[in-house]
């Protein structure tokens, strides 16, 4: 995974959070649980970070209610 990859996934996991009113940590467990990061994320970054925040997240909460992670 290259910087700019990892900047993002940082940035979206704390977007998450915010948005969720979750720890950084949990949100974190939660998308690396589910396969979120290396099954969606990494995969469409080039895609993922056009897009913007609230997108993202919804793209997100989507992955993972998808796979019983609920957000």
């Amino acid at each position: 995974m290259d910087k700019d990859t990892f900047e993002f996934i940082v940035y979206m996991i704390h977007a998450c959070a915010n948005k969720w009113g979750q720890y950084p940590s949990a949100v974190f467990a939660r998308m690396r649980d589910s396969g979120c990061i290396v099954n969606y994320l990494v995969p469409n970054y080039d895609i993922l970070h056009t897009q913007g925040t609230d997108y993202v997240v919804s793209d997100i909460e989507e992955y993972l209610e998808g796979r019983g992670g609920v957000a």
